[in-house]
């Protein structure tokens, strides 16, 4: 009887959060080395249907960085990466674009489809529009041409917005085509913001490998579990973020300064960690807010 009322009191905490979050649109960004966990990722993609079930709107964007490195080297591609982006070329994206549709959105679709979800594959090239992408080489401060790699700057949200309408859980590739069709790969991470701020999303939440923002990246206890809007810039001069969390960091504040209420970052390793960030008192990641939260 004790465990039937410990379930009991588990769904009455989660009450309020379902009744405040019903009919909101919620992104959730998979990717790391989390996606390379089938347990791990049939957790999420369980979470992904509950949130449904539960009366959210859920939307998917997922990477695929290791699967396609793996099958560039089976292929003999060389893989070349300047400032953590991947050089791209008509080799290359041809690999991308095969990996990302055919095996791991495939897969996620029907991983969902396994549970009863309703998924909807949606091809980053058919609502995702792009412009060429170039970095700055830090020794020289020249720019350097990245190939094929694009920045997402439109989404067509009328059309995910149809696939929200019909019931149906948008699960989106990371790619994305400039006006004259020609293909680009674009940051999942990017992109997923670029989707976030234009759909206004209530919560944009990135499952990776990491537990959150970590005060001490060698000390998985001294997570951040809340950072405002305005302490961003200050975090990365003090070294807090570094490396690949700093796009990232920076991509979810433009988020919220675009109109997106929450970022949250979380380790999908942990088993059904999207439910306990979303509907529990305490959550488990790190949280961006606006300066007034």
């Amino acid at each position: 009887m004790e465990q039937l009322i410990g379930k009991a009191s588990v769904l009455i905490e989660a009450l309020p959060y379902i009744q405040q979050f019903r009919n909101s649109v919620v992104l959730v960004k998979f990717g790391g080395s989390a996606m390379e966990d089938p347990a791990a990722t049939r957790s999420v993609i369980r979470d992904v249907v509950f949130m449904e079930c539960a009366g959210m709107k859920p939307i998917v964007v997922h990477g695929g960085g290791k699967a396609i490195s793996a099958q560039l080297k089976a292929e003999g591609v060389p893989t070349r990466f300047v400032n953590g982006l991947r050089y791209t070329c008509e080799k290359t994206i041809r690999v991308v674009d095969r990996v990302l549709h055919d095996q791991i959105n495939a897969d996620l679709v029907s991983l969902m489809r396994e549970v009863d979800g309703r998924p909807c594959p949606v091809s980053g090239k058919n609502v995702l529009r792009a412009e060429r992408e170039t970095t700055t080489d830090p020794a020289t401060g020249q720019e350097v041409d990245l190939g094929l790699v694009g920045r997402v700057v439109n989404v067509d949200t009328e059309q995910i917005r149809w696939v929200l309408a019909r019931g149906e859980v948008p699960v989106i590739t990371p790619l994305a085509c400039d006006m004259n069709g020609l293909v680009y790969n674009v940051n999942a991470d990017m992109a997923a913001c670029v989707v976030a701020a234009q759909m206004r999303v209530r919560k944009l939440v990135f499952l990776s490998d990491v537990p959150g923002v970590l005060r001490d990246a060698g000390d998985e206890s001294s997570l951040i579990s809340t950072i405002r809007r305005n302490e961003v810039e200050g975090m990365i001069r003090d070294g807090i973020l570094s490396g690949g969390m700093v796009p990232k960091v920076r991509s979810a504040a433009a988020a919220i300064d675009a109109g997106v209420s929450k970022v949250h970052m979380i380790d999908g390793r942990v088993q059904h960690s999207l439910l306990l960030e979303l509907f529990t008192d305490r959550g488990v990641g790190t949280q961006i807010v606006g300066d007034e939260d």
